[in-house]
């Protein structure tokens, strides 16, 4: 259960946000993006809270949860055409493009990479990322761990659950979460 927690997060930060199962870190990121609402406080952006600006706020926001959310009879591309078309026109070369800078197939990594295309062709501004290195190989890790920096270093935000230390080359802050 959370209880206390407060953040706020600028352009160019990165907040790793760790801690033991049960604490709620999922329930945060799912809090932050408005899946669930507080029971307590506010999810603010730009100062506005979030139901008075949602969509504004929801352009701005690209969520990948630790569960890929894939549709399994849909190619990688088909995928990416569906996911990314509800929030913005797309083109098939953008999707091709996204794909290729995550270098997809597709294993439990590969999916976990067409998740991460999908993050890069939203072009959102915040980025909440729900154990975004399972399933990926230290090829993967390097990778996302390149495209967080990329994104932190030129302006975006960005919210990051990780049982595991981030070694990025941009500013991160860590909120650990307590039993």
């Amino acid at each position: 259960m959370l209880k206390g927690v407060s953040l706020d997060l600028k352009p160019r930060e990165l907040m790793h946000i760790r801690g033991p199962n049960g604490t709620g870190k999922t329930t945060l990121l799912r809090v932050i993006c408005g899946l669930l609402r507080p029971e307590q406080g506010r999810v603010a952006w730009f100062g506005e809270s979030i139901a008075s600006v949602r969509a504004e706020y929801q352009s701005a926001l690209a969520y990948a949860s630790h569960e890929p959310a894939l549709k399994a009879d849909l190619t990688p591309l088909e995928n990416l055409r569906f996911m990314v078309g509800l929030k913005r026109r797309v083109t098939l070369p953008e999707l091709r493009q996204s794909l290729e800078r995550t270098g997809v197939a597709l294993s439990a990594g590969q999916r976990r990479r067409v998740v991460m295309a999908r993050v890069l062709a939203v072009r959102a501004t915040l980025w909440l990322l729900d154990e975004p290195f399972t399933n990926l190989d230290s090829a993967g890790s390097d990778l996302l761990s390149a495209l967080l920096a990329e994104h932190v270093n030129d302006g975006g935000l960005a919210l990051v659950v990780a049982h595991h230390d981030l070694q990025l080359a941009a500013a991160v802050r860590r909120l650990e979460l307590s039993e």
